[in-house]
């Protein structure tokens, strides 16, 4: 018997879903991976922790800008559809593009890959590991997705539960237990070059909460309930994300942070041996996972949308009425990230990368989104505005003005990684003329 399928997905999720889904996706791999990289480019400890600081504000920026656009327009297209209502479709569907084969999911294969990374520490599967963790929990976490909308947020919950609780055990257990005071750590000169490239990956760090824009369609009363959500779970991150630094300064100091390539497990060896390091390794395998889930449920609208509005790929554009989800979005999208994670594996840098693979890309379009603010509110004739956002016009200009720096120190910074990511999106340039396009956004 063939699956029904509807037009639109039902508003079935609550704010505290989103939040949770903002925690799961956000709170993952980055907190393990850039504070030595960020502490190389801070003159001292109160700058790293300022940094951190500043990081954690220019996200609470984004997010209420992101609130405001999603409650006035509440959509499973997210920024695609922001992007089709200000600047046109063709637009919309070159990010579409872009987010179908480069943001997406080369972000799902780098959660994989970090998963598979820390994984391999615990139940190693050497020489080729980390490539088939990644390869098997992309499957899995898919076809959780593909069984419903319920299982898959039933599954976030329950893993970022345990991932937050384990969290905090670890921020206690650095500040409790006996360990030999770090020394200050060596002074470096700072440099508006040197600030730049740390708020790059203070801003990966925190880089995610923008998928909650893809759930608005789904969130019951998102006129009222989305900057809750979204706000609420970007507060809950950063205040982990600050406590976790602090803890890492209180046990190992800015140069302990510095000298180490996995940070949170040489905190911990330090505070509970080696068992303490294979806890932490346990505890980051949770959080990339629920990072992974996130990723697969917020992209695979992406592709849903993108098929809603071009006629040929009507397909993937279905809503599976049997567990509420879009299936055959689900299905490419697993595709498109195996790919990617086999093209990482091949090249032995799997999750550097893919950082490099998507993050031009990325605040490219989180610029036109930035700027997209202004054009709604300009289209505004009288009468109740829609497209409310605080201390306006302040704040989009924050955001477009930090998606340019990044945008730059990406670029700078990437090199290779990025020019392939950029060459990927200009091959989709032929989207822009592809006939068949649908005339709205529903």
């Amino acid at each position: 018997m063939p699956e029904t399928v509807s037009a639109a997905p039902p508003a079935s999720l609550t704010p505290t879903d989103v939040a949770i889904m903002v925690v799961g996706i956000v709170l993952g791999i980055g907190i393990f991976k850039t504070p030595s990289l960020v502490a190389n480019y801070s003159s001292d400890e109160t700058v790293f922790m300022l940094l951190w600081l500043l990081g954690g504000l220019v996200t609470v920026v984004g997010s209420v800008c992101y609130a405001g656009l999603g409650s006035a327009r509440p959509s499973a297209g997210g920024e695609y559809a922001f992007l089709r209502e200000a600047y046109g479709p063709r637009v919309a569907l070159l990010f579409a593009w872009a987010r179908c084969s480069v943001i997406q999911p080369g972000a799902i294969a780098a959660a994989a890959f970090v998963m598979g990374d820390y994984a391999n520490v615990v139940w190693p599967l050497r020489p080729y590991g980390p490539g088939l963790y990644a390869l098997v929990s992309i499957a899995i976490f898919t076809l959780i997705n593909y069984m419903g909308t319920t299982p898959g947020k039933l599954t976030q919950k329950v893993i970022e539960i345990i991932t937050v609780l384990s969290m905090l055990g670890i921020i206690i257990s650095a500040f409790v237990a006996t360990a030999p005071a770090p020394r200050t750590g060596t002074p470096h000169d700072t440099s508006l070059s040197s600030i730049g490239l740390a708020m790059m990956f203070i801003l990966l760090t925190y880089g995610g909460w923008n998928e909650a824009a893809y759930l608005s369609g789904e969130l019951q009363d998102a006129r009222r309930n989305m900057a809750r959500a979204l706000v609420v779970g970007v507060l809950i991150v950063i205040g982990v994300s600050l406590a976790i630094n602090f803890a890492y300064l209180h046990v190992l100091g800015l140069d302990g942070i510095r000298n180490s390539n996995a940070v949170g497990a040489s905190m911990m060896r330090i505070v509970a041996g080696d068992t303490g390091a294979t806890i932490l390794s346990v505890v980051v395998v949770l959080s990339t996972l629920t990072t992974l889930n996130g990723l697969i449920i917020t992209g695979s609208r992406s592709y849903y949308a993108l098929g809603r509005d071009v006629a040929a790929l009507r397909s993937i554009g279905t809503w599976k009425e049997h567990g509420s989800t879009p299936a055959n979005a689900l299905v490419l999208q697993c595709a498109v990230s195996a790919a990617l994670v086999v093209f990482g594996a091949a090249t032995c840098v799997g999750f550097q990368a893919m950082v490099a693979y998507t993050a031009p890309v990325f605040w490219f379009f989180m610029l036109l989104v930035a700027i997209s603010i202004y054009i709604f509110r300009s289209r505004e004739t009288g009468g109740e505005i829609h497209y409310r956002v605080p201390l306006y016009p302040v704040t989009p200009a924050v955001l477009a003005l930090t998606s340019l720096w990044v945008l730059w120190s990406s670029l700078f910074y990437a090199g290779w990684g990025a020019i392939i990511g950029v060459a990927v999106l200009l091959i989709g340039t032929p989207l822009l003329f592809l006939n068949g396009l649908r005339s709205q956004t529903r």
